[in-house]
């Protein structure tokens, strides 16, 4: 599939959904990337599917939502996939109906278990059959000692994503695949994970959408772009995040994105593939 759209004048135009990262892609903290509302609200008015994925687990679907319409985006709740429910897909699929999962995270967490008829619990020693983890803020040592007796009695570990870092309001801070190494470095085990760059969260919005022939869009290489990839989708790697086109451009070319661009409004125009930039000769001597 990749390269679908170079024969079409507008990039979005050869694809039936638009998958969205969210920080550095649609907001960065609580506003807006420049042109990102006015792309996203383009798109829904011509009917375009719009899932919006995000590896952080610490927020429920209504609470994004929320935070996207008060930019002037009409999400509704439903657009928004998440890593928690991911996780909760894949836990469920690993327990019977109504047991007790052991929670390493938060309300986000707590709310995607419910909803798949499992019990949310933070001990132990209430004998669950599966453990979950995800970011939260209030995650702390007990917590994490909770999770590694669960792992180390051999139940099913699922974690919501292993990003080293999280983007907060004063600036980088730890992401939940720091707290995921406390607990595999005590344990010596590996957990299967739900989010990018792995592939349920994408599979999950993929299926919700209805879609065929989705672009995922990210400004992360090592999440967003890998994901993508994973599932076998194009990409747009947008300059309006995280990573610079130098990062793409020290990938092997296998591994770049499909299409690069400033912003969203990328979608809108003509395809553009990763390319360096020329350098400025014009003060060279001779």
């Amino acid at each position: 599939m990749p390269g679908a759209s170079t024969a079409t004048t507008r990039l979005v135009d050869g694809y039936d959904a638009v998958l969205l990262d969210l920080d550095g892609v649609v907001y960065v903290g609580q506003h807006a990337v420049p042109g990102s509302v006015a792309v996203i609200n383009t798109l829904q008015a011509e009917g375009i599917p719009i899932r919006y994925l995000t590896n952080n687990a610490s927020r429920p679907p209504r609470v994004v939502g929320d935070h996207l319409r008060g930019l002037g985006i009409g999400a509704d709740d439903d657009d928004v996939v998440t890593s928690a429910q991911a996780a909760a897909d894949l836990v469920a699929a690993r327990v019977p109906p109504g047991s007790a999962v052991l929670v390493v995270g938060g309300d986000g967490l707590v709310e995607a278990l419910r909803l798949r008829g499992l019990v949310p619990v933070s001990t132990f020693d209430d004998d669950p059959a599966a453990v979950v983890q995800g970011f939260a803020p209030g995650v702390d040592w007990r917590l994490l000692h909770e999770g590694v007796r669960a792992v180390r009695a051999g139940l099913p570990w699922i974690a919501c994503n292993l990003d080293r870092t999280i983007p907060t309001a004063t600036g980088t801070g730890p992401g939940n695949g720091l707290l995921v190494d406390v607990v595999r470095q005590v344990t010596g085990i590996e957990p299967l994970v739900a989010g990018k760059p792995e592939r349920p969260l994408v599979d999950k919005a993929v299926a919700t959408a209805g879609a065929k022939r989705p672009i995922l869009v990210g400004d992360r290489l090592d999440t967003d772009v890998a994901a993508a990839r994973a599932y076998g989708c194009d990409s747009l790697f947008v300059l309006s995040g995280v990573h610079t086109r130098l990062d793409a451009l020290s990938l092997a070319p296998e591994h770049r994105p499909t299409f690069v661009g400033d912003d969203l409004r990328a979608l809108l125009h003509p395809p553009t593939v990763l390319a360096p930039v020329p350098l400025d000769r014009s003060g060279d001597a001779g």
